[in-house]
């Protein structure tokens, strides 16, 4: 009897689109004003969802608060404000794409649940273009 549970967040960062194995035509042709040299910013939501079986004793799938908890931690804390090229570490050497940073929050919150229970994570960028992980 699977049962989805989800908790969604918000952060602000900020990003440059970029391949330093590129010339700068290449990577302007390529990520246009998303490689601005001085960064852009974005307003991120991110969808966490949990799939598995009611706890029989708590009728939990998963404590919401430990989810909150863990998605502030180890998501909201190190990415809220900050420039992902420069102040994420995961980032310095990978380009920071909603599909990375999807990859990356995934990464980092399934170390810290359960593998019993499904994972995904859906990350906007805009309103409009969003990616989910695993697809």
């Amino acid at each position: 009897m699977k049962v989805a549970v989800y908790r969604k967040e918000h952060f602000n960062a900020a990003h440059r689109l970029n391949n330093p194995a590129w010339s700068e035509e290449k990577n302007r042709e390529v990520f246009g004003k998303c490689n601005n040299g001085n960064y852009h910013g974005h307003n991120y939501d991110l969808v966490v969802k949990l799939v598995g079986d009611p706890d029989p004793e708590t009728g939990y799938v998963f404590d919401m608060k430990v989810l909150s908890d863990l998605v502030k931690e180890h998501v909201t804390r190190k990415f809220d404000h900050k420039n992902l090229n420069i102040d994420v570490e995961e980032f310095r050497s990978l380009n920071p794409t909603a599909e990375n940073i999807a990859i990356v929050i995934y990464d980092l919150l399934r170390a810290r649940i359960d593998s019993k229970l499904d994972l995904k994570i859906t990350l906007y960028e805009t309103e409009r273009n969003f990616v989910e992980y695993p697809a």
